[in-house]
């Protein structure tokens, strides 16, 4: 028996001994931020921390301009209420006989409020050319009408051209330099004419004119007008959804001006000439 505890306890002790021998594994160390990985988180939490500040200030604008919007529709309501209120009062004050209240018609409800006001008369200016011309200005005519005289037709590059001078009277106002000049342009298309002696195809040609405020190409057909009070007729291609015109009124723009042409304070000099007659399109 007292042997058995000896053993037992030598065994004890033997492996007691032995654990105390057993290498213990050091543990790994804490890692430790370098300076480059320090300023890198920084800058990181300070574009965090900015970009939060920034979804908070625009969130306060809006809110802002929510209220100042709401705020401005209060004051209108008020507004209007208050003017509702001093109709009512007045209505009330009012006699008893019935209130006719008219209504004008605004220009943009009639389609006038972009358009010209032209007269049945006036001065254009053919930039091209350079010359100012007088036109009468006729709904009645479908396309507008220029003078022209020695009209010859040709072919340029596969196309079809036509070569004319202007067909003006000695009297006609025109710039003059240009009277006498050649004038070529393509042929856009062809109309035809109806008369009593017959009908009649004629060339139309695009020219870029001017008339006061407005200025757009518009097509012309070529024929001799030299024997009419006009060298131009504007008719209701040109008028459309750009002119409206005032019969009683005459020369409401003034005359453009062209190297070689006289001023335009002169124009009025040239507009007492005019006939009365009406001119009619040939």
């Amino acid at each position: 028996m007292r042997l058995r505890l000896l053993l037992t306890g030598a065994l004890s002790l033997a492996l007691l001994l032995a654990g105390c021998a057993l290498p213990i594994e050091p543990s790994e160390p804490e890692p430790v931020l370098g300076p480059d990985a320090f300023h890198f988180r920084i800058d990181r939490l300070e574009a965090d921390l900015a970009a939060r500040c920034d979804l908070t200030r625009q969130s306060v604008e809006a809110q802002t301009r929510r209220q100042d919007s709401l705020s401005a529709d209060v004051r209108e309501v008020g507004s209007l209420l208050r003017h509702l209120r001093a109709d009512i009062e007045r209505l009330e004050r009012a006699d008893s006989d019935p209130m006719v209240i008219t209504r004008e018609c605004a220009a943009d409800e009639l389609g006038l409020a972009n358009k010209a006001v032209v007269g049945r008369s006036e001065w254009i200016g053919l930039p091209d050319v350079g010359t100012y011309l007088k036109a009468r200005v006729d709904s009645g005519a479908q396309t507008s009408s220029l003078s022209a005289s020695e009209i010859t037709r040709f072919e340029r590059d596969g196309e079809n051209w036509v070569r004319f001078k202007l067909g003006l009277a000695e009297d006609d106002a025109v710039v003059e330099g240009v009277r006498d000049e050649w004038i070529e342009a393509p042929i856009e298309r062809r109309v035809r004419i109806l008369q009593a002696a017959g009908q009649e195809s004629r060339p139309v040609v695009s020219l870029m004119m001017t008339l006061g405020p407005i200025r757009e190409p518009v097509e012309f057909t070529l024929n001799d007008r030299s024997h009419l009070n006009y060298p131009v007729l504007l008719g209701r291609r040109f008028l459309m959804d750009i002119a409206v015109i005032d019969v009683a009124e005459a020369y409401l723009h003034d005359r453009p001006e062209f190297p070689g042409g006289r001023p335009a304070e002169e124009a009025e000099l040239d507009e007492e000439d005019d006939r009365d007659d009406d001119d009619e399109e040939a």
